[in-house]
């Protein structure tokens, strides 16, 4: 498998940057009255989560994102920015407050429900991406994720295919994967989780089907995605190529918020391919990432480094 830069080792990043708001209960959910819950926030949005720990991996990376003209963007800008991050053409906008994303976790820490606000997203458009096309013709990997408006989407693989540049995407929501299906043909590398893959491929199946994990990664390289990765929860990972297929099972681990593992298991993968780690490493190491992320009460964990998803692998 070739690597997936040829020219620059800049991965440019564009999509969703918000604030996240996350509340474990501790208890069963009580209906039309407060519920008891650990509740805590950290600053996310796929894209930007994917910036992040790519920087932190110490991977070169641009971010094309919008924000509100409020504290909750300016303190977004900020972390982003220290943690390594190139935010110099990130958009405030008057028009919407920055992002929201809501999620609601049990007991267990599993997902109970998940609610966002990315009305901001409608000012990320097509106009300011053909403004930022010199980041285009700079980058070795465009990342995008399914939170932009449609047209904006567009011109994010029209750029990436004037300039030759691989895309990786990622399709956010099952309610957006719609969004990627008509580019199929041009993502060099697709990260869906289960009920994505399911949209994307027209055949629903649970997470802990793995042999339909497998059929839909396949599906989804013979629709003309050249890297398919499905990840499974706590079920690890299908990946299949127009060479080879496989499952990487998940790393046993306790669990204290899934939020932002699925995009550190994507920056992982994507910074071993970009530097010409093999793909079944490169999977082992994207499971690294997300159980490293799963034990940490925040969205990207401060400390990733390669050396850490390593040394994860060889508890």
């Amino acid at each position: 498998m070739s690597s997936l830069s040829e020219k620059s080792d800049l991965v440019l990043v564009i999509g969703a940057s918000c604030l996240d708001v996350i509340a474990r209960l501790q208890g069963d959910i009580q209906i039309a009255t407060s519920s008891p819950a650990l509740i805590r926030t950290s600053f996310g949005g796929v894209a930007r989560n994917v910036a992040e720990n790519l920087a932190r991996l110490g991977q070169p990376v641009s971010l094309l994102s919008v924000i509100g003209k409020d504290r909750i963007g300016e303190d977004v800008l900020a972390h982003t920015r220290n943690a390594g991050v190139d935010v110099s053409e990130v958009y405030a906008t008057d028009n919407y407050p920055t992002g929201f994303y809501m999620g609601v976790l049990n007991e267990q820490g599993s997902r109970q429900f998940a609610f966002d606000d990315m009305r901001v997203m409608e000012e990320l458009t097509d106009a300011y991406l053909v403004y930022n096309e010199d980041l285009f013709e700079k980058a070795g990997l465009v990342f995008v994720d399914a939170n932009l408006p449609k047209k904006a989407l567009r011109k994010v693989f029209t750029l990436a295919r004037k300039y030759k540049v691989p895309i990786c995407a990622d399709p956010a929501s099952a309610s957006l994967a719609p969004r990627l299906t008509p580019f199929l043909s041009q993502i060099r590398l697709l990260v869906p989780n289960s009920l994505e893959a399911g949209v994307m491929t027209g055949h629903p199946f649970e997470a802990s089907n793995q042999e339909a994990a497998l059929d839909a990664a396949r599906l989804l390289v013979n629709k003309g995605v050249e890297i398919a990765f499905v990840t499974l929860a706590e079920y690890g990972l299908c990946y299949a190529t127009s060479e080879t297929n496989g499952h990487i099972p998940a790393i046993r681990t306790s669990v204290v918020d899934p939020t932002g593992a699925g995009d550190a298991l994507s920056a992982a993968v994507i910074h071993a391919l970009m530097n010409d780690i093999e793909i079944d490493d490169a999977a082992r190491l994207g499971v690294s990432a997300a159980t490293i992320v799963l034990r940490y009460s925040g969205t990207v964990y401060p400390e990733l480094s390669l050396q850490k998803l390593y040394d994860e692998l060889a508890v």
